[in-house]
């Protein structure tokens, strides 16, 4: 006989800046049964991120923190974490940059989407670099967080071809679609 319950999802916080596009799309994978995880907590460093309304419309927790690397905030967020028993945190357009002792409290439990194929096109502007330098393709990145920016473990990469009449707005849709795939899949991957 099959099982009808099925294995308990693994709790993950998503922290924001911006959007939240990553973050809906995240929360409608965290539904479907066969994806392990359940986004039990939304924080963001500012209460102008559009992507706080996802917390309202799905009935998630959500704290605004505004960020600064010190070890009062790391406290305040690691407490919050560890009583609502958070396994793993997603950094989704989150613009700011952790603490490393954040990130050695939490090692190897943050991960972070960005939109280039890493190692190349860290940081801002990734589109715009990849077009000026002529790239054949652009892409994105799930990889794990460590102190140095955008330089963790690789967890999956996606590319997109770059067109001749390619914008970086353009490129920016393309690649977010790509996001989108590979960012649930990622999480599952690593949970499984």
């Amino acid at each position: 006989m099959e099982k009808l319950i099925g294995p308990k999802k693994i709790k993950i916080a998503v922290f924001i800046s911006g959007k939240g596009s990553n973050l809906n799309n995240l929360i409608k994978f965290s539904k479907l049964k066969n994806y392990p995880f359940l986004i039990s907590l939304i924080i963001s460093n500012t209460k102008k991120a559009e992507g706080l309304r996802f917390s309202k419309k799905y009935g998630i927790e959500k704290k605004i923190i505004k960020y600064e690397k010190n070890l009062q905030i790391d406290k305040k967020i690691l407490k919050i974490l560890k009583k609502r028993n958070i396994k793993l945190i997603c950094l989704a357009g989150f613009m700011k940059i952790l603490s490393k002792n954040f990130i050695k409290k939490f090692q190897g439990k943050i991960i972070n989407i960005h939109p280039s194929l890493l190692p190349k096109y860290k940081g801002l502007n990734t589109h715009l670099r990849a077009i000026q330098n002529k790239e054949k393709y652009a892409g994105c990145s799930v990889h794990y967080v460590t102190s140095k920016l955008d330089s963790g473990k690789i967890i999956l990469q996606k590319k997109v071809k770059i067109s001749k009449k390619e914008t970086d707005v353009s490129l920016a849709k393309k690649v977010l679609k790509k996001e989108h795939l590979i960012y649930p899949a990622a999480i599952k991957k690593i949970l499984n």
